[in-house]
């Protein structure tokens, strides 16, 4: 999740020459396009914005979609690194100022999949309110749950949904209602239900003997308001990697990009 909207592109960027391979990448991971919006298909591993790793991030491969002359899209909204699913993006810029207010406003909903363990949370349903601090160690930021009278708490809110569940996992569906960095990895820390794969906040690397290789947390839905009017839904299937551990578990048979 993103704990603030993309920062604002400066006038007259320099565009990044990428190579065929890239355009070709960054156009595969297309879900949905019109004249003000192209929404993608994140896949983990990948940096929305800023990345310390020698490689192009999301921001930069937009570049794959800018005319001769013009500028790329904008992101909207942005997603941890190795968080995958959709994020959204402006081809003009009235669109991105719609959108940007649009998402200060909380008219964006989220939803997420996410598998944790072990097994379901108790209640398996309900609204998670605990409020939430920023902590540096060294370089590295980090979110704890706090009291709400903490000088630096914020406010953070979640409402989830187990799915399918077994004795050693879960698959829940997580819906923010606030946009914390780490909010939902923190949350689901919080009712002692970490989501696997996530070494930041005590997720299990190994469930029923099967490896976690990366933390299992996707995008699968966004609902949000259309510059050009109404409302728009895209949905971002679930990778495959995320998809063998669902099934691996037991956990599979369900539907969950039409559940939300």
């Amino acid at each position: 999740m993103s704990p603030r909207p993309p920062r604002k592109p400066k006038a007259h960027e320099t565009p990044i020459a990428l190579t065929a391979e890239e355009i070709a990448f960054t156009r595969a991971l297309v879900i949905h396009q019109d004249p003000s919006v192209i929404a993608l298909n994140k896949p983990p591993g990948l940096s929305s914005q800023g990345g310390r790793i020698n490689a192009n991030t999301l921001d930069e491969l937009l570049w794959a979609f800018a005319k001769p002359g013009g500028s790329r899209p904008r992101l909207v909204h942005r997603l941890d690194r190795d968080t995958s699913g959709v994020i959204l993006t402006a081809r003009t810029k009235p669109a991105a100022s719609f959108l940007g207010k649009a998402m200060i406003a909380k008219r964006f909903r989220k939803t997420y999949l996410a598998i944790v363990a072990p097994g379901a949370p108790s209640p398996k349903g309900g609204v998670i309110e605990t409020p939430l601090r920023r902590e540096s160690i060294g370089r590295e930021a980090y979110m704890r749950t706090t009291d709400a009278d903490h000088p630096d708490a914020e406010t953070a809110r979640t409402r989830y949904r187990t799915l399918a569940a077994t004795l050693e996992a879960a698959l829940m569906e997580l819906s923010p209602e606030t946009g914390r960095m780490h909010q939902l990895r923190v949350h689901m820390q919080s009712l002692g239900r970490p989501i696997v794969g996530d070494v930041r906040y005590g997720g299990a690397l190994t469930v029923s003997g099967h490896e976690v290789p990366r933390l299992m947390l996707h995008a699968v839905k966004l609902r949000y308001p259309h510059p050009d009017g109404g409302e728009a839904t895209v949905e971002a299937p679930m990778p495959d990697d995320m998809a063998a551990l669902v099934a691996a578990l037991g956990l599979a048979g369900t539907n969950p990009a039409g559940a939300a």
